[in-house]
């Protein structure tokens, strides 16, 4: 027993059944899991209780206490909750980075020559701040395109202080910058050019385009052509930023769909932003650990994204009810400033919409993991759970085939890096197993695979990191005895199967279970060694049965080769039909001689003619 385990247990038993939040504290004291509850007693226990998901036991084994903090009520818990981890940013609890949200441009009207950045929020420093808008990246793109479209500068260089300084830069012989480090142009152009971008900003940018149209014209009658030509292109850059770019005139999402996807080496969390109906943008970020409880997760991820967030949708699609739907909706309503419904589609747009955010999310899971990223991942946790001194890079797995005591045979198969290496795979056909003995045949194989190893046989000229053997664990016990007979000592670990013949854990030749249910990549990667393993010594098996089946009442029979034989069955069809034959019968079809040996071999008790 664990005393600090049973210490704790005890501590939680003790807790009152009102809500609250818990915090979990390592033994230097420092902050590693923060979670609220409706009971706190409850909640806490079951912590000391039962079996978790690895990411869980990796945070209880860690526990040394934990505190806690009653509060008046489920909602009170709630934003208790996300305060409490904003603040101390636990190690085990799932964090957003700071800069999610929807993001605002601002214009640092202060400055001689004010320019325009994105911001995360508003602030009290006399700048002017523009929207929220849609995701960072998209404003980023948007504000970039209409700053070439009107020419102001987007490079590095402060003004007035680099005027004159250097030569105009490429964007100015791109044609995307009026090359205001020249010095040609004034202070007021600059503030022109400026107000006009404030109009886009401010969604006026069909009013703008309209206004410079005219200007043009006039331009073109007063025979200004280059003035008129500059407006012209001016307006078509507009245009194209208006068809190319909805993210700057349609303001901030009206719906937010919250998408979530838990892959095998990441996860992700993707929020898709809609005005009317429309796609507006999508923001995303990924994480390296599991999300843990679906239904928490949800609920803590949505509290942190909108927290400092500058707009709050009037709608919020969730893909799963959590416990606290109607404490969410009240948080962000009141953080918002106005109603906010949080609900989970069940059909129609709003249910499309949804299925589009978890849609995006498995994307940007499944494009950001590599394939040796997923078996990397998977190798450390079964190292992990296993106890090995390092993640296995080869494995080879033995399983056992038979019906009855006919053609019993072991297969052996290797996986190196996650992925099979068919042509090290070997195959075994007993030669001292007597009689159908899974626990004989499993010794014999794998005895004879390290044998292999001790003699130099160049077909076993590397020893496994890890040994899977098909069965409980007699027969991982039966593995491991040949093997130290054999002189190797590698870990060795049996595949133990559920009710649907799926593995569910892996077992010690002790007995000792460690279950994989609990790691789908882990479960997936097992399953597959087993399922393959199983197919090879199934072939093997088939393959020697058939030969056996297939071997001809013919054979062996003086005079009787394979032309014979092809002879005999041409002329009567059937190797029954030969049988049956009268002497006479077979003389027509073979010589004399030939003859009276194929019937002497089916008529032994006859006469001979």
């Amino acid at each position: 027993m664990n005393p600090k385990l049973d210490e704790l247990r005890e501590k939680a038993a003790a807790l009152p059944l009102k809500p609250g939040c818990y915090i979990m504290l390592n033994a230097e004291g420092t902050v590693i899991y923060v979670g609220k509850a409706k009971a706190l007693r409850n909640r806490v226990s079951s912590y000391f209780h039962g079996s978790h998901n690895a990411k869980t036991e990796a945070m209880i084994s860690n526990i040394d206490d934990f505190n806690v903090i009653i509060a008046k009520s489920e909602f009170e818990a709630l934003v208790l909750e996300n305060s409490l981890i904003k603040h101390h940013s636990p190690k085990y609890n799932i964090l957003l980075k700071d800069d999610k949200g929807y993001p605002f441009v601002r214009l640092d009207v202060k400055a001689k020559y004010p320019r325009f950045s994105i911001a995360s929020r508003r602030a009290k420093d006399g700048a002017e701040y523009f929207g929220p808008f849609g995701s960072r990246g998209n404003t980023k793109t948007a504000l970039e395109m209409l700053l070439k479209a009107l020419k102001l500068p987007t490079c590095s260089k402060s003004f007035p202080r680099d005027i004159g300084r250097d030569r105009p830069c490429l964007n100015h012989h791109m044609g995307v910058c009026d090359a205001w480090c020249a010095g040609t142009l004034t202070e007021e152009d600059y503030r022109a050019r400026v107000d006009q971008a404030v109009m886009v900003l401010k969604g006026r940018g069909r009013e703008l385009a309209g206004r410079l149209t005219e200007q043009m014209s006039q331009a073109a009658e007063e025979l200004k052509f280059e003035e008129a030509a500059r407006l012209r292109d001016t307006v078509k850059a507009l245009s194209l930023l208006e068809t190319r770019q909805t993210v700057l005139n349609k303001g901030a999402s009206d719906t937010d769909a919250v998408g979530f996807y838990e892959g095998q080496v990441r996860s992700a969390f993707a929020v898709l932003h809609y005005v009317q109906g429309q796609l507006l943008a999508k923001d995303c970020e990924l994480f390296e650990d599991p999300l843990g409880d679906f239904g928490e997760s949800v609920s803590l991820l949505v509290r942190q994204y909108y927290f400092d967030a500058g707009f709050i949708p009037s709608r919020v699609l969730l893909p799963v009810e959590t416990e606290d739907m109607e404490e969410l909706s009240r948080f962000l309503t009141e953080k918002a400033g106005h109603s906010v419904l949080v609900t989970v589609p069940q059909r129609g747009m709003y249910r499309e919409f949804m299925t589009a955010a978890a849609e995006n999310a498995r994307e940007e899971v499944e494009r950001s993991t590599t394939a040796y990223e997923r078996v990397s991942k998977t190798a450390r946790w079964l190292a992990d759970a296993l106890g090995l001194e390092a993640p296995p890079e080869r494995i080879e797995s033995f399983d056992i085939s038979n019906t009855g005591a006919d053609d019993v045979v072991a297969s052996m198969v290797v996986f190196i890096d996650g992925k099979p290496k068919k042509g090290e795979y070997r195959k075994f056909k007993m030669r001292t197993v007597v009689g159908q003995d899974d626990y004989g045949s499993m010794r014999e194989a794998v005895g004879r695979r390290f044998d292999g190893y001790a003699s130099g046989d160049e077909r076993f000229g590397e020893l496994p990191d890890l040994l899977l053997i098909d069965g409980g664990d007699k027969h991982a016990s039966a593995a491991r005895d040949a093997m130290r007979a054999a002189g190797a000592d590698v870990p060795v670990f049996g595949m133990v199967k559920d009710d649907r013949h799926r593995t569910r854990a892996l077992v010690t030749p002790e007995g000792q279970e460690i279950s994989i249910q609990a790691n789908p990549a882990a479960f997936s990667f097992i399953g597959g060694i087993q399922e393959e393993t199983h197919r090879f010594a199934i072939e093997y098996h088939r393959t020697l049965r058939s030969k056996r089946v297939k071997k001809s009442k013919l054979d062996g029979i003086p005079g009787v080769g394979e032309i014979r034989k092809a002879e005999l069955l041409r002329f009567f069809k059937s190797v029954k039909a030969v049988e049956n034959a009268s002497f006479e019968e077979l003389c027509a079809a073979v010589p004399k001689n030939t003859a009276r040996a194929v019937f002497d071999r089916f008529h032994p008790e006859e006469e001979k003619k």
